[in-house]
């Protein structure tokens, strides 16, 4: 079991914090004792998770970011110390999902797929490469946020796949690249999780994919909390490069 107690006072980097599986990252490490910073366009949203922090008896601040911008990733950083003294954990959970347009591969918008990438791709490597310098050395800690999309080649949105896919080999990179500093950077793969992204996309979203799944219900973004304390924790310093698929037993690879 992992000690929860080791997050007290560390800080907690969320990008995409304003909802969804952000929040719920967020939420599970305010209730261990973390401090947390909120990266995110949405001001409104990041209010509302400070406020669920705040409730949780944590400290959190939330800072207006955006990934694409090397500026901007370096001031998040910059705020994130002057704040709290520390960069512990950074969890990169910042995406496009549900705006984007399903099509087939042949038709899919260029510019669409330039965003999508911009957002998924660059800005999981921008905010990662603007954390690790400042980073606490020997403990920290940086989680990817996949898909297991990436594993069932999901169609109609190959522009999402490939993002993600691009995520998990850029983990094994950074892993191999900051391994010696003891920081170490994995991945987690979630399977389709009732943010409400994904409440918006289709009317059946609570029964999509559950009779496929070895444990036969709804993911719930509650789901992913426990993979990212045990990748954060103490418990997982031998760990990284790797990414763990939490889908209920969907895919098994």
């Amino acid at each position: 079991m992992v000690d929860t107690s080791q997050f007290a006072g560390k800080t907690v980097i969320v990008t995409g914090a304003a909802g969804g599986l952000g929040r719920a990252f967020a939420e599970g490490f305010a209730a261990r004792g973390a401090n947390i910073v909120i990266a995110d366009m949405n001001e409104a949203g990041s209010a509302e998770t400070v406020a669920l922090v705040d409730k949780a008896g944590a400290k959190a601040i939330a800072v207006t970011t955006n990934v694409t911008q090397k500026a901007s990733t370096d001031a998040l950083m910059d705020a994130a110390l002057a704040a709290f003294g520390s960069i512990d954990v950074v969890i990169n959970n910042a995406a496009m999902y549900a705006t984007i347009k399903r099509a087939p591969f042949y038709e899919l918008d260029p510019d669409e797929w330039d965003r999508v990438m911009a957002v998924n791709v660059k800005g999981a490597w921008l905010v990662s490469a603007s954390a690790f310098p400042k980073m606490t050395q020997a403990t920290g800690r940086i989680i990817n946020i996949a898909s297991a999309t990436v594993f069932s080649g999901s169609p109609m949105w190959m522009h999402y796949v490939a993002s993600k896919g691009a995520v998990i080999g850029m983990t094994r990179v950074m892993a191999r690249e900051v391994g010696k500093t003891g920081v170490t950077v994995n991945a987690i793969a979630p399977g389709f999780t009732l943010t409400e992204a994904s409440l918006s996309l289709m009317e059946d979203a609570d029964t999509y994919g559950v009779s496929s799944r070895a444990i036969p219900r709804a993911s719930q973004p509650d789901d992913m909390v426990g993979t990212a304390l045990f990748l954060a924790s103490a418990d997982a310093g031998y760990i990284t490069g790797q990414t763990i698929v939490v889908d209920g037993g969907k895919q098994f690879i």
